[in-house]
């Protein structure tokens, strides 16, 4: 039962969607089990690049079944866009695969989340306004529209009149805007229903399925360890779980099994939205990773924060998670510093701490210690081997692993699908 989970070791934006298209070619089916077109895959073929934002990366790969598991939210216009700007691309998408378990992003999760974000004002989260916690919080008080729902008319009207019986209160009391029209909902969300419906499946079935019947299984995971709801920068998180766990609970598979768990580490260090970051850079080396590391949102379009490497949240992604590897990404991007700082540990109140600290406050004062490692100024993006690496860059590489906790087993040296090192087989 070669199941693998793949996800990010950091706040995302590691660079997921290049190690899942690597995979790809030898795997079967590729799963989203969590979050929605809030996060933001870009994969590299050839001279193409593509930005995919719901679909799972392995729709990029002929032979490769993308599913989009129960815990993902879904957006259908996002949905049925992406699918269209693929096909006319030339993308085979038959195959992909809808739970019909999955929850539906409707047109007022999207109206309370954007109007909450502005409402907090100093305090907001930094959310990407496209609804994804408003739909996660409608599944948790069991007023959620699930992509079932809209096959069968009844059903969906009544759910859309308790969840917006609550929210146009909320809408025309509190935010002073227009209360939603019930009829217009259904409306909309019926219009989706025909054209979604050739992906629907009962994906718990047939993941567990293919597992039985010894197909390689990747579940894919969006945004990053730092940002899960349980285990992530409380309250700067997304509103689903990333972290390994996840994925069983995202697409009804037990943790019995799951064979490996990849997380990918970038270089250095980014993050966007809202947060405490102690390794963040305000200064011409926080600029210069910006523009080298082309550090713009897929999604949002915002530019992204940047910092040195971080090892301690390496190491807590290590634990939490049960990493058995890391793909380490974007160490092209290092090139050309003459000297690399790395946080080995944090400075709180004057004591050093060697783990994440569980307090938010604690998180929020902690202040990077560093140590220095000499860098390189030769071009790597034709590295084949780990060999073929600079000594400095290989001596960045393993002290990166000394100190993450688990072995790095592959090397990005460069944005396309064939610019990588594979050090060790995840198959």
């Amino acid at each position: 039962m070669p199941a693998l989970v793949l996800l990010g070791a950091q706040w995302g934006d590691e660079g997921k969607g290049k190690a899942t298209d690597l995979l790809g070619g030898s795997v079967d089916y590729v799963v989203r089990y969590q979050g929605g077109n809030n996060a933001g895959h870009t994969v590299v073929v050839g001279d193409q690049k593509y930005a995919l934002h719901l679909l799972p990366s392995g729709i990029l790969s002929p032979t490769c079944v993308p599913v989009i598991g129960n815990g993902v939210v879904v957006d259908p216009s996002v949905l049925l866009s992406e699918l269209s700007g693929l096909n006319e691309r030339g993308v085979d998408t038959s195959k992909l695969m809808i739970s019909g378990n999955a929850h539906i992003i409707t047109p007022y999760n999207v109206t309370v989340d954007k109007v909450t974000e502005r409402f907090l004002g100093k305090r907001k989260i930094g959310t990407t306004g496209r609804g994804i916690g408003p739909t996660y919080a409608d599944k948790i008080n069991r007023v959620g529209i699930r992509v079932q729902d809209l096959y069968d008319e009844s059903i969906l009207t009544q759910k859309v009149e308790a969840a917006l019986d609550v929210k146009n209160q909320i809408l025309t009391k509190l935010y002073n805007r227009r209360a939603i029209a019930v009829s217009q909902v259904v409306e909309e969300l019926l219009g989706y229903a025909e054209q979604i419906k050739p992906y629907v499946a009962d994906t718990v079935l047939v993941l567990n399925q293919a597992l039985e019947q010894d197909k390689v299984v990747l579940f894919e995971g969006g945004q990053g360890t730092l940002l899960d709801i349980d285990h992530g920068t409380y309250p700067f998180v997304t509103s689903s779980n990333p972290t390994a766990g996840g994925a069983c609970t995202g697409a009804g598979v037990g943790p019995t099994k799951i064979s490996r768990v990849i997380g990918i580490l970038k270089a250095y260090t980014t993050r966007v939205g809202a947060g405490p970051f102690p390794t963040e850079l305000f200064d011409e080396d926080g600029e210069a990773l910006r523009r080298i590391g082309g550090e713009r949102g897929v999604t949002t379009g915002r530019d992204r924060r940047c910092g040195w490497f971080d090892a301690v949240i390496a190491r807590y992604a290590t634990r939490v998670n049960g990493l058995t590897d890391f793909f380490l990404t974007k160490l092209d991007v290092l090139t050309g510093w003459e000297q690399i700082p790395v946080c080995v540990a944090y400075e709180i109140d004057g004591r050093r701490v060697e783990e994440l600290p569980y307090s938010q406050t604690d998180f929020h004062h902690a202040k990077p210690v560093y140590e220095t490692l000499p860098g390189w100024s030769e071009d790597i993006t034709k590295a084949k081997s780990f060999s073929d690496l600079p000594k400095n860059a290989q001596n960045y590489v393993k002290a990166l692993e000394e100190m993450s906790g688990a072995p790095i087993s592959a090397i990005g040296v460069g944005p396309g699908r064939d610019e990588t090192i594979e050090i060790n087989s995840f198959l």
